[in-house]
């Protein structure tokens, strides 16, 4: 079980640093919203045991605190 833990957690870093990269021509409300939900989304998953519900709700209010996070 302890190899699965760090096989998903290396998945999740290598698809965050990828997301990241796409943030190039984005605004920077835009990239604090898809940084929060990709933040929001690990969390959520470690909270709750990698569940679907956890991991999506973490995504939306990270999402949503990241989109009113002010960049300046």
């Amino acid at each position: 079980m302890k190899s699965f833990h760090r096989i998903t957690f290396t998945t999740l870093a290598a698809i965050g640093l990828l997301s990241l990269s796409a943030c190039a021509g984005m605004s920077t409300q835009d990239t604090n919203t898809a940084i929060g939900a990709g933040a929001g989304a690990v969390d959520g998953a470690v909270l709750t045991g990698g569940t679907a519900v956890g991991t999506v709700g973490g995504a939306a209010v990270g999402g949503i605190i990241g989109h009113e996070v002010s960049g300046d």
